[in-house]
């Protein structure tokens, strides 16, 4: 029963008395004339009377009618409120629409022998090699390979906390031991041994990983991240392009580089082809995440521009393509990926650290071929600085 429209009492009005509104809420509002939408036509004809009957002030002069200024402000409020209601709304849609298609797979809750939580916020994220979401003429034009199952082809473990921001590239081919692990396929039962930080990935996903990480800095992880070809692609894409500036020429056949030196805007093919290569860099490995530092900044310059984040003809594409092959942990929320973003932006343009881990030989000769050797003692104390907050130098 609506207590304003159907209330007991007064017999003659039908009405209660003791729950009649005063009569300035009984009273229609004034009419108020407003500006019409773009593309709707106006509720009155122009130039002639406003709602309180009084004429609009002609060309030649006289003051203003202080009541007429008052109905502008009340119609720039009202269309202030009209339009943020609408903004509100629609990133609401959005916000519900994005937490729905996160893919939390990964479940470090579970996960054995872990490293001790430290001071601030630690992220590993990881660009897999994954083809999940190309076609077969997406891998041909691409230069990815059929190769099935996914491996790492970027690590990064990103620190937030009161220091600032620490974005540290993990060479994928470090010389790391690996903790003992299970095989998820087989079942069988592995010892700790020495290999690959990218074997770690590819034995036993993300779950090995992230303890391979742990176990041999001492950081604990406590979000995930991780995004396939095809999602890098499309990010990229859907931006318009990063734009980036090179000293000299990339052409690498394995990865379809073929860039001029000089500054250009690479789309999303052109940017995977530059950011896997690494046969050309005289660092290798090294040399490729140095690489991939560079483009990251590009990209987050791109990404968090006015017209790119105002614009939804780019900035929807932008999020459902990071979404399409986007992996993350079950603790992993959307505000968490929007920290995540938010700290990379800044690392990456200037208002962090971007570092490499310290090394001692990038060439070191294993029975699994050319590995990266850490400095163990500098490396070691910039995993302490990490886990317990303080500057990195």
């Amino acid at each position: 029963m609506n207590d304003w429209t159907d209330p007991p009492g007064d017999h003659r009005t039908g009405q209660d008395p003791r729950r009649v509104p005063p009569p300035s809420l009984l009273a229609p509002p004034p009419s108020t004339r407003t500006a019409p939408l773009p593309g709707m036509p106006s509720p009155a004809v122009p130039g002639r009377y406003d709602s309180s009957g009084h004429e609009r002030g002609r060309r030649g002069g006289g003051s203003r009618n202080p009541r007429r200024r008052a109905g502008k402000g009340r119609r720039f409020v009202r269309t202030g409120a009209v339009l943020s209601t609408v903004l509100l709304l629609a990133g609401a849609g959005t916000y519900v629409w994005a937490d729905t298609r996160l893919n939390q797979e990964v479940d470090l809750g579970t996960l054995q022998g872990r490293a001790q939580p430290g001071q601030g916020t630690n992220y590993l994220v990881v660009g897999s090699d994954s083809r999940e979401g190309l076609s077969q003429q997406d891998r041909k034009d691409l230069n990815t390979g059929s190769t099935d199952g996914r491996r790492t082809d970027s690590l990064i473990l990103l620190h937030t906390g009161a220091n600032g921001t620490t974005m540290l590239s993990l060479p994928r081919d470090s010389w790391v031991t690996l903790p003992p692990y299970v095989d998820p396929d087989t079942g069988r039962s592995y010892p700790a041994a020495p290999d690959k930080l990218n074997a770690a990935f590819s034995l036993g996903g993300p779950d090995l990983l992230v303890r391979t990480v742990e176990r041999n800095t001492g950081v604990h992880i406590d979000h995930y991240a991780e995004i396939g070809f095809a999602g890098f692609v499309g990010v990229v894409d859907a931006v318009g392009g990063v734009d980036l500036c090179l000293d000299k020429a990339v052409r690498d056949k394995d990865s379809g580089a073929d860039l001029q030196a000089g500054c250009q805007t690479l789309d999303g093919a052109e940017a995977l082809a530059f950011v896997r290569q690494r046969k050309q860099e005289a660092q290798g490995d090294l040399g490729r995440t140095r690489n991939q530092q560079k483009f990251l900044a590009a990209l987050a310059r791109k990404a968090a521009t006015p017209s790119t984040l105002a614009d939804p003809s780019k900035s929807f594409p932008t999020l459902r393509a990071g979404l399409d092959t986007l992996i993350v942990d079950e603790e992993t929320e959307l505000p968490d990926l929007m920290s995540l973003f938010e700290a990379l932006r800044k690392a990456a343009s200037g208002g962090g650290r971007q570092l490499n881990v310290p090394v001692a030989d990038p060439d070191l000769r294993t029975p699994k071929g050319s590995a990266v050797k850490w400095d163990d003692r500098r490396a070691r104390a910039l995993f302490t600085a990490l886990r317990e907050d303080r500057p990195t130098g």
